[in-house]
């Protein structure tokens, strides 16, 4: 018995019981199916499946079995052949906790109660004999048995196929113009790519413009990292999710198809994607704070007045288990994406803080506030390292004030160099001392001040709107003033640069959001 009954190793324990933690736990028998249903009870290959069943490879086995569509009398037949695996085996925890927390077994306890009470006496019992536990068969012929009744439900798919299947099922969705045109989309990343990456070069030209309804305008916009998504949140409380290359609403979601917005009941001003572009966070002028998945429009999270001022930026932590917010109350603080708590504060600014970032490792914290200070902060015991003021422009008169922190960003591929743009016509580098190694100026003595700014994907480009509603066009590698373009009639807002391509969008209270190339 010892060399036919494989379970006891530590590996098949182990993967048995991440199985129960993954599949099992506060899940239905019912849900468990309505999950399954819309597969076609496909496997790489069935010979190797049916050879785990005959090997008892039970976790390779489970993870399987929940991703297909099987009867409900054979998934009972299955759990019930393995609880008493693990009796034999010597393993009476598993045992239980199978019986406890598995959708089929509790199923079994109702449609088969007598069953459900032979397995409960055994697991009371804590050991069997093979005789006892398989009614006289041995384990070979009880693995051959289930092996058989569920290879019948079983159709091989090989990962060809199955890549051959993707690839039909995008061209359908192209054909619909549910992706756009021309789009590659990289299957192992699970991202959109290009054949060959694009050269960096001046976003300058408009190309699509969305035309907001009277009386409303965007208030604040973010190009999702996977760059899929153009996502703009409105003066009047409506997230919307766009299709960037044809200025259309994506109605590919179907919560916008059918009207159904992620809303606040008051302006959103401020978004922020994680890393792989599943959540989106936005934050409204009255400090509440809402996470949502981005494809079905659910709000997963909300928190409520974790400022006591509007919330001017967000960002999540790298590791998307935080969020970072600054507000008009003079504050950043810190919360819990779990737990949905405030965890930290940093409070020292005298005036609105504009922007709040993490440094690339994620160790600091960098603050850009109204009051012209830039603040360093250690991210986890929230003691302030450096407070600096970038130099004004030798023209203003800075006596009473240094010009407001519009924006602070990480400069592309460094850990600790920032971009911070004042309300000045200037944008300068510097590193977190305060230093300034590089400062990008319009020449403009009046009417030019900056109001925000962004960095191309490669930071080749640098992008600032000022009060005069230009986009300002630098290049970072000469310093110099490349292009100058009108983008709005009214006050621009905002401004943001595409992660992938040589796309940036602008934004402004005449109700518009250009897309320039």
């Amino acid at each position: 018995m010892g060399e036919r009954l494989e379970i006891d190793s530590s590996d098949v324990i182990r993967l048995i019981l991440q199985f129960l933690k993954e599949n099992s736990l506060h899940r239905t028998f019912q849900t468990l199916q309505e999950e399954s249903r819309v597969a076609y009870n496909t496997v790489e290959s069935v010979d190797q499946f049916l050879a785990d069943v005959n090997q008892g490879k039970w976790g390779e086995v489970l993870q399987t079995a929940a991703g297909m569509n099987l009867p409900e009398e054979v998934l009972q037949n299955l759990y019930e052949h393995i609880v008493c695996e693990m009796l034999e085996a010597k393993e009476p925890e598993v045992a239980r906790q199978l019986l406890r927390e598995t959708a089929a077994l509790q199923s079994l306890k109702l449609t088969h109660p007598d069953r459900f009470k032979k397995l409960d006496h055994l697991c009371n019992k804590g050991h069997v004999d093979s005789k006892e536990a398989y009614e006289g068969m041995t384990v070979e012929k009880r693995r051959a048995a289930l092996g058989q009744d569920m290879v019948q439900n079983l159709q091989a798919a090989p990962p060809s196929r199955l890549l051959a299947i993707i690839g039909q099922a995008m061209k359908w969705q192209n054909h619909q113009g549910l992706l756009p045109p021309g789009m590659k989309f990289d299957l192992f990343r699970g991202m959109a790519a290009t054949a060959k990456e694009e050269a960096e070069e001046c976003a300058s030209d408009i190309a699509k413009t969305i035309i907001f309804p009277t009386r409303s305008y965007p208030e604040c916009a973010a190009f999702s990292p996977d760059g899929q998504h153009l996502v703009t949140g409105s003066v009047d409380g409506i997230v919307e999710v766009w299709d960037y290359l044809t200025g259309k609403l994506r109605t590919d979601l179907s919560y916008q198809a059918e009207d159904a917005f992620m809303v606040h009941d008051t302006a959103v001003v401020s978004l922020a994607f994680t890393r792989d572009a599943e959540l989106l966070a936005s934050g409204d002028q009255d400090g509440n704070l809402k996470v949502w998945k981005i494809s079905t429009g659910k709000c997963l999270k909300k928190y409520t007045k974790i400022h006591q001022g509007g919330i001017t930026s967000i960002v999540f932590s790298k590791d998307s288990s935080q969020l970072l917010t600054a507000s008009f109350d003079n504050t950043a603080r810190l919360h819990g994406l779990k737990s949905g708590k405030t965890l930290k504060e940093f409070r020292g600014h005298t005036s609105y803080v504009n922007c709040a970032i993490f440094t690339g490792d994620g160790t600091k914290i960098v603050t850009g506030s109204s009051d012209g200070r830039v603040k360093v902060w250690d991210a986890k015991t929230t003691d302030c390292l450096q407070t600096f003021a970038p130099p004004p422009p030798s023209h203003l008169n800075t006596e009473n004030a240094s010009p407001q922190i519009n924006a602070v960003f990480l400069a592309p591929k460094s850990q600790d160099l920032i971009y911070v743009c004042t309300r000045a016509p200037t944008l300068h580098l510097m590193n977190l001392t305060g230093q300034v190694l590089k400062t990008l100026s319009s020449g403009k003595k009046e009417g030019g001040d900056f109001v925000c700014a962004a960095a191309s994907r490669k930071g080749e480009w640098l992008y600032c709107c000022g009060e005069d509603n230009t986009l300002y066009c630098f290049s970072n590698s000469t310093g110099k003033l490349e292009h100058l373009a009108k983008v709005h009639e009214k006050d621009v807002i905002g401004l943001i640069a595409h992660p992938l391509h040589n796309l940036v969008a602008t934004w402004g209270i005449d109700g518009k959001l250009h897309v320039l190339k």
